[in-house]
């Protein structure tokens, strides 16, 4: 069974820093990417990061570039760390995969992904 699960989120203030981990079992992770999404209350769903376990390329969303970083360790896990956080950063924040490399111009689509967890909320305060 494909499991993603999504964990640390929380509520911090502006400023301040999270690590989410999203934990994936029941697939072979070399042969997929996986990427963070989110979704703001009356928001669309938007690509956060992406990293690939092929190659290991990554990409972000332009506005996160600085502020988050993605990784993944042996123990196929995928981090997501966020700094310096903004009220604008709260939402629900998901992690997907996808079997096979996404080109630059397509990891952002949702309908690329072949699997989803539940996501963990993450609340900014001003």
């Amino acid at each position: 069974e494909v499991q993603l699960v999504e964990s640390g989120g929380g509520l911090v203030r502006a400023g301040g820093s999270l690590r989410l981990s999203c934990a994936t079992s029941g697939f072979t992770f070399d042969a997929y990417a996986i990427a963070w999404f989110r979704q703001a209350p009356g928001k669309e769903r938007e690509g956060v990061s992406y990293i690939s376990a092929i190659d290991g390329s990554t990409y972000y969303a332009d506005s996160l570039k600085g502020r988050f970083t993605i990784s993944s360790d042996n123990a196929k896990t995928v981090y997501l760390q966020m700094n310096s956080l903004k009220p604008e950063d709260t939402a629900l924040y998901y992690c997907a995969a996808v079997f096979g490399n996404l080109e630059r111009t397509v990891w952002g689509t949702i309908s690329e992904y072949d699997f989803w967890g539940q996501g963990t909320q993450v609340t900014v305060s001003s």
